[in-house]
Order: C-alpha cells, then sequence, then structure tokens
C-alpha cells in the first residue's frame, strides 16, 4: 500500500515535534508537569507587597506572614500566635521578621517590603525553614548576622549514630529509571566528601532513606503548592523521609524551566545528613533553587558536613 503524500507530510511533522519537544523525565501519575512561571507560583501575593511597612494594611500580608512563619521568622512567645498574626496589618512582629530575612540573605535591612526583598522571595526554594529561632528574644533575633554567616544544622544538631554509616535508600514501585540515576548521582557526591556510604535497596520500607514524589496535602503536616513556590524537603536524622513535589517538572540536567533532580537531590540529602540552610549563595544548601541549572558541592556544604560528623 503507498501512503499519500499529504500523510506522509503530516507524519513528518509530527516526528519533527516529538524530537523537538522530548518528554519530561518524571511525570507524577495524578498531576501532569507544568513549566514554572511567576504567574503560575503561590508566590502572586508578593506583586501587591511593594513598599509595605511598618503600620499599613494590604491584602496580601497575611500570605507573607505564613510564608515568614513557615520558614522559621515569624517570633512566637510560647508557641502562643501573636496579635496580628493571620491578618493583613503589617506589625511590629511582621518587621522584626523581614529584617531577620533580610539579614539572612545579605539584603539591606530596613524592614520594608522593597523591591529587592520581593525579588529574594519570589523563586522556587526547598520547604526547610532557614532559620529555628521561633521562641527567641528579639535581641538573638538581631544577632542572625552571626549565626547565619554560614552553614546552620538544625535545633539539637540531629545526626546518624556512629554505627551508622551506611545508608540505604529507596523509592515506592515504579520509580522511573533516570530518576534512579539522577539520586545515585547525588549520594555518590555527598559520600565523597563525608563518612557514609550509599547503597540502593528495593525494600522501600526498611530503607533509612525513603524518596518519594508527593503532591499536595500528602500527610506529613507539610503540604507542597503546586508547580513554583516549594519544590521538595527533608527530615533531619534519622527520620529519613524526602519528598519531592509531584507537580513541578523534573528532569536529569540543565533544561529551561524544569529542575534538576540531581541538584534538588543533593540538597535534600544534605537535610537528610543533618545540615540547615547555608546562606551563601554557592552552597548547594543555599534554600533557593533556580530552574535549568545544575549545582554541585560548594566549599561551605563541604565544611558544614566536615563540622557535624567532626571527621
Amino acid at each position: 500500500m503507498i501512503m499519500e503524500p499529504k500523510f506522509l507530510h503530516l507524519l513528518s511533522c509530527i516526528l519533527l515535534l516529538f524530537l523537538l519537544n522530548p518528554l519530561p523525565l518524571f511525570t507524577h501519575a495524578n498531576s501532569p508537569n507544568q513549566l514554572y512561571t511567576q504567574e503560575s507560583s503561590g508566590m502572586d501575593f508578593l506583586k501587591t507587597l511593594v513598599g509595605t511597612r511598618k503600620g499599613t494594611t494590604s491584602k496580601g500580608i497575611s500570605q507573607l506572614k505564613k510564608y515568614l512563619s513557615h520558614f522559621g521568622y515569624m517570633n512566637h512567645k510560647n508557641n502562643i500566635i501573636l496579635a496580628h498574626q493571620t491578618d493583613d496589618f503589617f506589625d511590629d512582629n511582621l518587621e522584626l521578621a523581614i529584617k531577620s530575612y533580610q539579614t539572612f540573605f545579605k539584603l539591606e535591612v530596613n524592614g520594608i517590603m522593597d523591591a529587592n526583598t520581593i525579588t529574594q522571595m519570589s523563586p522556587p526554594r526547598c520547604g526547610v525553614p532557614d532559620s529555628f529561632n521561633l521562641n527567641r528574644s528579639h535581641e538573638l533575633y538581631l544577632r542572625i548576622p552571626t549565626l547565619a554567616s554560614h552553614y546552620i544544622f538544625f535545633p539539637g544538631e540531629p545526626k546518624w549514630p556512629p554505627t551508622k554509616r551506611s545508608l540505604t535508600y529507596s523509592f515506592p514501585s515504579g520509580a522511573p529509571t533516570d530518576v534512579t540515576n539522577s539520586i545515585l548521582h547525588a549520594t555518590q557526591i555527598w559520600a565523597s566528601v563525608s563518612p557514609f556510604t550509599f547503597s540502593y535497596t528495593p525494600d522501600y520500607d526498611q530503607a533509612d532513606i525513603k524518596i518519594s514524589f508527593q503532591n499536595r496535602d500528602h500527610g506529613d503536616g507539610n503540604p507542597f503548592d503546586g508547580p513554583g513556590g516549594i519544590l521538595a524537603h527533608a527530615y533531619a536524622p534519622s527520620d529519613g523521609r524526602l519528598h519531592f513535589d509531584g507537580d513541578e517538572r523534573w528532569v536529569d540536567g540543565v533544561t529551561p524551566g524544569a529542575f534538576d533532580l540531581q541538584t534538588v537531590g543533593l540538597h535534600e540529602l544534605g537535610h537528610v545528613l543533618g545540615l540547615g540552610h547555608s546562606n551563601d549563595t554557592g552552597a548547594v544548601m543555599y534554600p533557593y533553587i533556580g530552574d535549568g541549572l545544575r549545582k554541585v558541592l560548594g566549599q561551605d556544604d563541604i565544611n558544614g558536613i566536615k563540622a557535624l560528623y567532626q571527621f
């Protein structure tokens, strides 16, 4: 049977489109991958807050308070939510939180939602808090420049016990091969600068590190927020849970509009080992993680793991 020329032309066009637009590395079963754009991000509320300062009321401030509280910057007393914590009034506590945030990220410390502060807050990032000073006094907040000048640890400096230097990791059944390869490379990088070795096990339930893709509210009290916003989170030793947001577009490598699994995996494995966030932009433990790039460990990351495990 001879194909009609028009049909052959159509078939060629379809093949060309496929070659120019390859499928993403990973697509969550319940949620198609989506390119990150600022319009699709849960951080859109920031656009209305340019120039807001103490004493003003503006729509979106309550979301800002929630954001800063989640990442450890809002000051609580005895775990009781302070007055104006959930409304749209820019109070003293919010000003102090913004100053702490600006200090951590080496911005001008003015307590105002200026353009640079909004630009810093807008990109996708890890969901683990930057600061763990929720119950500390005003004075301690103002000392953050000293406390956060480099790598930090989780409260109490949790770490894997000395008898546990060989860690197993696993995925739920059905994880694509390319995903496992990305994480394999990330574990090899950490193994090269730490006292740990890592090995894959098919037994997900018994693995030391349990890696999975989750969507929205997934039962751990830290829901994801769809495309953009929070990309992933992990827990301090020796919990071992590491979750990627299944609504993101994940790839193995450098692709504009997509996030490199190896880079984000390297970051989250740092949390699994006990490292907090660094304000060194060259560190893989820096909390904001852009699309279309691959990072490797910086000297600050290496110094942090050596300081934590004393080797």
